[in-house]
Formats: C-alpha cells, sequence, structure tokens
C-alpha cells in the first residue's frame, strides 16, 4: 500500500468500520481534505476491487483491509462528481454506486432542540424514510432515534442486507442516526440493523415508515406519501358538519371483514371505498369509523397491536390506496375517524421493544412497562421523543390522509396504573396514587395541541371508567377529549334488555340510570364491537324470547338508542341483525338481507339515521340538560318510560313513549304542551317487521292532569315497541276556534247550571207546597181534634154537674 496513503488512514477507526461498531463513519468514509490532495475511503465488503470514476476518468482504489476497505488519494480539494465501481467475484458482479457519505444531511439545531423537548409536532417529516434530492442526488434520508444503540445502519434491497455497508451517523445532541443514501427510491424495503451493547444486533422495523411489507414479511417500505385530493368541499365544509351540536351516527368496521374479494382475499382500498361509501351514504350515517387501520401483524387483533404507527397496513394496498378511500368517502360526505392505539404496543422483536437495545419506548421496570393480561408493553410517556412519537402521528394521520377524528383505545389502561394487574405488579405514583401522571400529561398535551392546529377534529375516548372530566378543557383541568364513548349506557342498557320482560321491573334502574350521569361528559352511546368480540354474542343473540320477540327488542333497542342524548355508533353487522343462526350457509353477512326481518332491521336503522340527521331534538342539545325532559320515569311495574327531547324551537320537540313490557299498554301521558301530537315512528311498523299501521291523525291534547302536567294524550303502545310523536302547536285559528268552543261549553255550562238551578228551586217550590198543604191538613185535623176534645169536656163537665146535683 502506498506509504503516504497509509500515514494518512485513522487505523483504529477503520477497524471500527470494518467490525461495525462505528457511530460517526462521516469522519472516516467519503472525501476528507487531506493537504492540497483529497483522501477518499470506502467500504464495500466482500469486494476484490473498486474504481473511482468521475467524468470519464477512472482510478482504483486501493484495497486497504482484505474484508473490503479501499482508499486512495486524489488531487485536488474540490471533489467533482464521482461513483464507485464495485467489482464482485460472485453474482453481483460489478455494481456502479454513488457515495453515501459525501452527502451531509440531517436534523437542524431548532429541529434537535424541538425533538428534546417533545414538541417536534411534525416529527415524521424528518424521522424514517424520506425520498429527496441533494446536490442534484436523488436518493432517500433515513433518521431513526436509537440514542443509546452503538452502531445503526440502514439495510435493504439495495445494499444486499448487509449492515456494513451503510452505517450511519450518529446525531450525538439527539440520539437521532442519520444517513442519505443515493438511488433509493420509493418502494424499496428496508429495516434498520442495530447493534447494542453485548454485541447482540437485531433488525428493526423503522418506527417512522410510511409503507410496510404485508405480513408474514416485516420489512419497511420507502413511500412517497404526496396525493392530489379533491375533498376541497368537504374540508372546507367540515367545520360546520362537525360542531358540537352536529349530528354524528357512526358506522364502526373493520375493512377486512366488510367485504371480500371472489378468492376470498382482502380488498384494495380503492376497491373497497365506493362499496363503503356507497353503504353508509345509503344508510344514512355521518361518519365510518375505522378499526385500526395502522400495520400489524396479527389478523386476529383486528388492528389493536400496531407495529408501523405511520403505515396504512398491507392487507388493503398503499398509502396513496388509503388517501383515495378516504378522498372518496369525503366527496360522498361521509367523515372517516380512525381508531387509534396509543396505549400499548406488541413485543415483535422487529417493533419497538428494546428498540435500540435498551427500553426507550417503554418502561425498563416490567411493573411500569408491561400489562401482563395483553402480553404487550406500556410506553413511556415521560420520555419527551416518546410522547412527541405519538403525538406527531396522531397529527400524521389528520394532516396527511384528513381524519376527520381520532378515537383512542383503551384510555382507562392508560389512566390507571394498576389497570389489569393484580398486587405487586404495579408501581404507585409519587403522591402512592394509581393514577399514571404521565399519561395524563400526554393526553392533555395531545389533546390541547390538536385542538390547536385542527378545532375541527373529533377527539373520543374510550374511557370505561367514572374518571372526571374526560371531556373537560384542559384548562379546567379536564383531559380535553370531545367524545367519551358511553360504556355505562352500553353495559347497563344491554344487561336490562336480557331480562324476559317479566322481570324487567326488577331492573329499571338499568334502564334510567344513565340519565343521572348524562350531563357530566360529552358522552357517545354506543353498541361498539366490544359487545361481539371474544365469544359475546351479537346484539338479536342478546335479546331474550323467541324470533319474533327477538326482533322486537333489538328494534326497540336502535330506537331507544336514537333518542337518548349522546351522539351514536353502531358496529357494523349490527344493523342488519347478524345471526349466523337465521343462516348457517351464508358466505358473507350481506347474505342475511334475504331474510324480511333483517331487511327490517336495515330499514329500521336507516330511517332512524335519517331521522335523527333531518330532527333537531334529537342531536341539537346532546349536551345541554334542557334538551332532555323526563315525562314519566319511575312506572317500572308497566316497565315503560316517555321523556321529551328537545331543539331550539319548541315545535321542533319529540315526545318518546317506550314500552318494554311484553304487552300492549295504554298511557296516559302527560306533555309539556297543549298542541298536537302526531305519530311520527314506532319500531312496531310492519315495514320494519312489526304488526301495526302508523298512525296519521294529530291527537290533539286534553286539559286532563297526568303525570305532574296540565295537559295529556292517550296513547296504546304495542309491545316491545317505541313511539315517536311529533308536537305542532295550535295555529291562531285554531285556538280562536278552541276560545270560541270554550266560550260556546262554558255558555252551554252556564245554561245547564241555571236550569239546575231553575229545576232545584221548582222542586224546592213543590215542596215548600207540599208542606203547606200537609200543614193545613194538620190543622184541620188538630181543629178537630180539639172540637172533638171540647165535646168531651163539655159532656164530661155535664156529667160532673149532674153527678154533684143528685
Amino acid at each position: 500500500m502506498d506509504n503516504k496513503l497509509y500515514k494518512l488512514m485513522n487505523w483504529p477507526r477503520v477497524e471500527g468500520i470494518i467490525y461495525s461498531e462505528e457511530n460517526s463513519p462521516f469522519e472516516i468514509l467519503g472525501p476528507h481534505p487531506a493537504g492540497r490532495n483529497t483522501l477518499v475511503q470506502t467500504f464495500w465488503p466482500d469486494a476484490k476491487e473498486v474504481f473511482l470514476v468521475s467524468g470519464t476518468k477512472k482510478k482504483q482504489m486501493e484495497m486497504a483491509d482484505e474484508a473490503g476497505f479501499f482508499a486512495c488519494l486524489v488531487s485536488g480539494r474540490d471533489m467533482a462528481d464521482y461513483r464507485y465501481e464495485v467489482h464482485y467475484d460472485d453474482e453481483r458482479g460489478i455494481k456502479s454506486v454513488k457515495d453515501a457519505y459525501r452527502y451531509h444531511h440531517g436534523l437542524t439545531k431548532q429541529q434537535i432542540d424541538k425533538l428534546n423537548a417533545g414538541i417536534l409536532y411534525d416529527s415524521y417529516e424528518f424521522l424514517g424514510a424520506h425520498p429527496m434530492e441533494i446536490d442534484g442526488c436523488h436518493g432517500t434520508f433515513f433518521a431513526v432515534y436509537a440514542p443509546n444503540a452503538i452502531r445503526v445502519s440502514v439495510v435493504g434491497d439495495f445494499n444486499y442486507w448487509d449492515g456494513r455497508i451503510h452505517q450511519m451517523q450518529l446525531c450525538r445532541e439527539s440520539g437521532v442516526y442519520e444517513l442519505f443514501i443515493p438511488d433509493v427510491k420509493a418502494g424499496d424495503c428496508y429495516k434498520y440493523e442495530i447493534k447494542s451493547k453485548g454485541n447482540t444486533v437485531v433488525l428493526k422495523a423503522d418506527p417512522y415508515a410510511f409503507g410496510q411489507q404485508l405480513r408474514p414479511d416485516t420489512a419497511s417500505i420507502v413511500r412517497n406519501i404526496s396525493y392530489e385530493w379533491s375533498d376541497e368541499a368537504w374540508m372546507k365544509e367540515r367545520k360546520k358538519l362537525q360542531q358540537k351540536d352536529a349530528p354524528v351516527s357512526v358506522y364502526e368496521l373493520y375493512l377486512g371483514s366488510f367485504k371480500r374479494g371472489e378468492d376470498g382475499e382482502y380488498l384494495n382500498y380503492r376497491a373497497l371505498a365506493p362499496l363503503v361509501a356507497s353503504y353508509a351514504k345509503d344508510m344514512g350515517y355521518t361518519h365510518v369509523e375505522l378499526m385500526p387501520v395502522m400495520e400489524h401483524p396479527l389478523d386476529a387483533s383486528w388492528g389493536y397491536q400496531v407495529i408501523g404507527y405511520y403505515a396504512p397496513t398491507a392487507r388493503y394496498g398503499t398509502a396513496a390506496d388509503f388517501k383515495y378511500f378516504v378522498d372518496m368517502l369525503h366527496k360522498e360526505g361521509i367523515g372517516v375517524i380512525l381508531d387509534w392505539v396509543p396505549a400499548h404496543f406488541p413485543r415483535d422483536t422487529y417493533g419497538l421493544g428494546r428498540f435500540d437495545g435498551t427500553c426507550i419506548y417503554e418502561h425498563e421496570d416490567p411493573r411500569k412497562g408491561a400489562h401482563p393480561h395483553w402480553g404487550t408493553l406500556l410506553y413511556n410517556y415521560a420520555r419527551p421523543q416518546v410522547s412527541n412519537y405519538l403525538i406527531s402521528n396522531a397529527l400524521y394521520w389528520v394532516k396527511e390522509y384528513h381524519a376527520d377524528g381520532i378515537r383512542m383505545d383503551a384510555v382507562a389502561s392508560m389512566l390507571y396504573l394498576d389497570y389489569g394487574k393484580k398486587e405487586g405488579e404495579w408501581i404507585p405514583n409519587i403522591y402512592g396514587g394509581n393514577e399514571n401522571l404521565d399519561a395524563v400529561e400526554f393526553l392533555k398535551h395531545l389533546n390541547s395541541i390538536m385542538k390547536k392546529k385542527n378545532p375541527d377534529v373529533y377527539l373520543i375516548a374510550e374511557e370505561s371508567t367514572a374518571w372526571p372530566k374526560v371531556t373537560g378543557e384542559v384548562e379546567e383541568d379536564g383531559l380535553g377529549f370531545s367524545m367519551k364513548w358511553n360504556m355505562g349506557f352500553m353495559n347497563d342498557y344491554l344487561s336490562y334488555i336480557s331480562y324476559d320482560p317479566y322481570f324487567r321491573a326488577h331492573h329499571h334502574n338499568e334502564l334510567t340510570f344513565s340519565m343521572v350521569y348524562q350531563y357530566s361528559e360529552n358522552f357517545m352511546s354506543v353498541f361498539s364491537h366490544d359487545e361481539v368480540v371474544h365469544g359475546k354474542s351479537t346484539m338479536i343473540g342478546k335479546m331474550p324470547g323467541n324470533k319474533e320477540d327477538k326482533f322486537a327488542n333489538l328494534r326497540l333497542t336502535y330506537a331507544y338508542m336514537m333518542t337518548h342524548p349522546g351522539k351514536k355508533l353502531l358496529f357494523m353487522g349490527q344493523d342488519i341483525a347478524e345471526y349466523k343462526e337465521f343462516d348457517e350457509t351464508r358466505q358473507t353477512e350481506w347474505g342475511l338481507l334475504q331474510y324480511p326481518e333483517h331487511k327490517g332491521i336495515s330499514k329500521l336503522v336507516k330511517d332512524l339515521n335519517f331521522l335523527y340527521k333531518n330532527k333537531p331534538a334529537l342531536y341539537k342539545k346532546d349536551t345541554d340538560p334542557d334538551g332532555f325532559e323526563w315525562i314519566n320515569c319511575i312506572s317500572s311495574d308497566k316497565c315503560m318510560l316517555s321523556f321529551v327531547r328537545k331543539a331550539d324551537k319548541l315545535q321542533d320537540m319529540i315526545l318518546v313513549v317506550a314500552n318494554f313490557a311484553g304487552i300492549e299498554q295504554e298511557f296516559t301521558v302527560g306533555v309539556p304542551a297543549a298542541g298536537k301530537y302526531k305519530e311520527l315512528f314506532t319500531t312496531d311498523d310492519k315495514i320494519y317487521g312489526g304488526n301495526s299501521s302508523r298512525v296519521t291523525r294529530a291527537q290533539a291534547t286534553t286539559e286532563e292532569e297526568a303525570d305532574g302536567r296540565e295537559n295529556s294524550i292517550h296513547v296504546v303502545v304495542p309491545s316491545l315497541s317505541l313511539v315517536m310523536y311529533s308536537y305542532a302547536p295550535y295555529t291562531q285559528k285554531e285556538l280562536a276556534e278552541i276560545e270560541r268552543k270554550k266560550e260556546a261549553a262554558m255558555a252551554r255550562r252556564k245554561a245547564k247550571e241555571a236550569m239546575k238551578e231553575a229545576e232545584e228551586a221548582r222542586k224546592e217550590a213543590d215542596l215548600a207546597r207540599k208542606e203547606a198543604g200537609l200543614a193545613q191538613k194538620k190543622a184541620e185535623a188538630a181543629e178537630e181534634r180539639a172540637k172533638a176534645a171540647m165535646e168531651r169536656a163539655k159532656a164530661a163537665d155535664k156529667e160532673a154537674q149532674e153527678k154533684e146535683k143528685a
């Protein structure tokens, strides 16, 4: 080897490159000034020869080490554009490649400071794999956070998956490894090869990858996620469409089950888009909620154990395909809510667990970093780079994929340190409590920055406990969510409805208890996938009784949910009463629609959705106690409820009467206002599979006191049915006619009373006359008796005189 060249080389550092233990390869590889010359060094493991090619000039480089380390000295200090010609003795042959170590690129100081502080909210624009052009060279810039690794390399098809070739540069201030690799393009597969202390080498998927291979393959994929959107109208109107008092009826679905191809394989996002959009629009839903579309290894998890947080799952296509899906739904007027799992992640070796050989995403102590029941790892929210990773991810789906809402899964497991854990499996917080203070701070941080950047995006919590102020403002010590799933309503109601009607009177509190706490949060009433997983029965399967009663109970259930305060959500299949018992041969759930009773349920849900969207009383004051008024919630013996839903205008009021008993019942129902009440909807309608024909004639109130109200109506409600009544106040003409009738009735009543008084007077006169006649007769009789007595007295006196004479 040339002696001058030999002396210029830093042999200990060269050895670090050869043994793949170098975290600052830019200090060794590539061009470096050497006096008036330039020292060029490169490492191509197993190569036999390497030439430095610049324009028409070709210079053979000296082999400094048989492992494949080559170097040469080039006159001058200005290196023209060059590349390496690498010769192998195997099937690789001769390769012409550009030098990755002549292109310097990385995070700026400002970005580093923000990342370290946990406020680099667009971190996905810098970390991960980004196709770009540097100094006229096309390639991909890679960056990964792995602060405790000894060495990190990019490996992929472009370098034979050899971790010795593209060793990355560590930015010590950020803990981020960085490298721009020329000619790596969108569609190329890659991973990070990470050497940790103890010389353990693992292959890790990119946490920020925009694409990932379809399982069982696990490589990340370089993706260009640019897309020409055409949903401008939706995005412009979204602020109005997603206001707090807007109607929200959500269709929750798992894309892998919604529809399959003829071969049973998953359909592409583009094929699913018109099917989902058409169904949701036809059924009257305002939004769809997709169970996690982020990349996950296990189909059975339904996406709730995520590996690739930034990659739409390859089961249905690419990032561009998924953007097309969202774009089409928006153009059809359907919002898209994404399930998101910031609570935990799986232990798969290529994932986030012990990512750089240490626990940078999870806690080292398993009592804080692992969930024993789920077998997953828990995020360390206290580490700024970890909370930044998740916050940036939520913002990514909103900005890059135009998501209209983020529904956070398993929030309760985040809030409580002892969630799902036994004694000894968790550590109290610094105050001795079971609250996860780091998770609380993370949620507040995320929700506040999301609302600041995207105020028209829903933030929905699946939180199953009574944690206070889940939807409260962060400034008032709330968590800052827009809505909370009302799990209490779902569980209590399904418990109540599962009883035979004969026993429901003893469980009436389960039916009404939800209204006790309804206005403590902004709730979404749900019958979600949680109620049909893990061997649980379908909704129709939960209903008691024979087949006819099951469907009647289900119709009643959906109508009650739609009239109960709160936004709405139904899981796929529930809106067609999915029930395998009735169709053992079906290939897809849509086969159920061949049955009349299932068509009836589908028609019922559709009509309820449109009724819900078109009647302000059913949504306008969901979070305002003034929007709901009990009429009768205490007649447990009758298994009935009556209440009113209100909007801003009195005439928008809707009266609801529900009969949960197994028999038809007649009720006198007190109403808040006099007027006309017309049957608007009944679950017992024949078009839904019931037995009734809708009553089209309005019923006027009567001034008969009932339920503590001056006015009432008489209604007959079929068994296991709910009836809605629209309200119309009397017109001026009708009020005048009513007043005229009242006055006429009053006059008639007065005349009747006068006639009654005259009759009573006549009777009294007759009585008096009768009494007077009787008195006359008595007087005459008394006079006769007096005369007789006088005669007797005279006779006695005469007799006495005669006796005296004698």
